[in-house]
């Protein structure tokens, strides 16, 4: 078995409730891209454009690194967080221009985690990060490779 299969599969191990799962295909994705908000909202040295309207910010440069990341362990899953971090850059660029959005963030994130730390609960197992913080990556890459899946993309 490859290492993100058994990265999968351990993660699958804490998240085996229909309610839990539920929660976390809203929460997950709401986690990732509050943060990915709160990161981009970190003042940056200089004003740099790669391409007129896309500026480079914390949010962009953490999100390729973690891309990287992705991109060891399955070539298809990479594809497709790539194309989530896309809509988040997109949906963040146009909170950022609100008056308050580190509120904003921040409330997506809290209320987030509130519900994940209910569904863990409710699945009666402690979530897989507070073993291993690499699962803090694998839980967006667990529901991406379901979607992978549904398309028949091997990960």
């Amino acid at each position: 078995m490859n290492k993100i299969n058994s990265l999968l599969d351990a993660y699958g191990e804490s998240h085996k409730n229909a309610t839990n799962k539920l929660i976390h295909w809203i929460c997950v994705p709401a986690i990732f891209f509050s943060i990915v908000g709160l990161v981009s909202i970190i003042p940056f040295p200089m004003e740099l454009f790669i391409y007129k309207g896309i500026n480079v910010n914390w949010a962009l440069i953490a999100l390729v690194l973690v891309l990287i990341y992705y991109v060891s362990l399955s070539f298809p899953l990479a594809v497709g967080m790539f194309l989530f971090s896309v809509v988040c850059i997109f949906l963040c660029s146009k909170i950022n221009l609100l008056s308050a959005p580190l509120w904003i963030y921040l409330a997506i994130f809290a209320a987030s985690w509130v519900f994940q730390f209910i569904g863990h609960n409710i699945e009666g197992k402690k979530p897989s990060f507070l073993k291993d913080i690499q699962f803090l990556l694998i839980g967006p890459a667990w529901l991406m490779h379901f979607i992978l899946k549904k398309l028949n993309i091997p990960v």
